[in-house]
């Protein structure tokens, strides 16, 4: 592809947070400008304010036409906060209806992207127990599940628009900087770490590196659309995952957490579908197009996550 002026530009929601700055870092050192879209009115190169709530979501929507790309990572954390009927509303907002929006906003250019990839998530599966699961398997029950079909079929107008649509359904992503693992590090590291309920539950994981490479890599896939596992190839349950970690560390993991214990901290649903629920998800598409993983093992991933 040819990388300058447009040609070269690729859009990206929710470049503030870990995954989508290190992924926009990752495509600058490729030679690409990126043009992300901020909730912030302050004037800055590359950037355009937008409010997906609003009639008019993008003030600036001519500067959009004939990007190359698009990448749509934004959306309130599922874990540690309570569901509550509000915070239920926020984690639909920031996913779906940012989803649709976007995704009306590009169908609607005259010189759309080719390609937009759209964050999503395992929790698509449900609880499924030791059930192998790829991107053919059903989906599973619950608000997350629920959630995260919502959150795919908002991105239809600009699949109807002939906008080849990809869906990453992140696992776990490992990096200290931010998402699940940055939580868990200040008890494992004063020794007091220790699994979830049973431990017996799936985690479905994937390194920082080997998450931004696939997103880099579905990008440029034109023949993957639709649903793709980003996780690594080697699930592992709850109290392999906590082992893994406190060994890294060099600390016990004696304190595991009962399964009451987060139904009381965190409600029931919240407890059962974002901390006890098990999903053994592969990476079926990504494999068989070809996609290298970094760190295909657990201690590897922690290993870099932890540098």
């Amino acid at each position: 592809m040819q990388r300058n002026g447009k040609t070269g530009t690729v859009v990206l929601s929710g470049a503030s947070g870990f995954l989508g700055s290190a992924l926009r870092e990752q495509l600058v050192r490729s030679g690409y400008a990126t043009l992300q879209l901020v909730r912030s009115r302050q004037a800055c190169e590359g950037r355009i304010y937008w409010n997906p709530s609003a009639v008019s979501a993008l003030e600036k929507r001519d500067a959009l036409e004939g990007c190359s790309m698009a990448v749509h990572l934004s959306g309130a954390s599922v874990a540690g906060k309570r569901w509550t009927t509000g915070y239920r509303q926020e984690l639909v907002e920031s996913r779906v209806a940012t989803t649709a929006t976007l995704a009306r906003v590009l169908a609607e250019l005259k010189s759309p992207p080719a390609t937009l990839v759209v964050a999503s998530a395992v929790g698509f599966y449900g609880d499924r127990g030791d059930e192998v699961l790829d991107e053919n398997s059903a989906k599973g029950s619950g608000f997350l599940a629920d959630l995260c079909e919502a959150w795919e079929e908002a991105s239809l107008p600009a699949a109807q628009a002939g906008i080849r649509v990809v869906h990453a359904r992140l696992g776990i992503v490992l990096s200290k900087k931010g998402g699940a693992l940055r939580k868990m590090l200040p008890a494992f590291r004063f020794g007091v770490g220790g699994r979830l309920g049973s431990g017996q539950q799936w985690v479905s994981w994937v390194s920082l590196e080997d998450a931004v490479d696939a997103l880099q890599f579905l990008m440029h896939s034109i023949e993957v659309s639709g649903a793709v596992n980003v996780t690594a190839p080697n699930p592992v349950t709850n109290s392999e995952f906590t082992q893994a970690l406190a060994q890294k560390l060099h600390r016990p993991a004696l304190f595991p957490v009962p399964a009451f214990a987060l139904r009381l901290a965190f409600g029931r649903a919240m407890a059962d579908e974002a901390l006890l629920a098990s999903q053994r998800a592969v990476p079926l598409k990504l494999r068989s197009s070809g996609f290298r993983f970094r760190h295909a093992r657990l201690q590897d991933a922690l290993r870099a996550a932890l540098e």
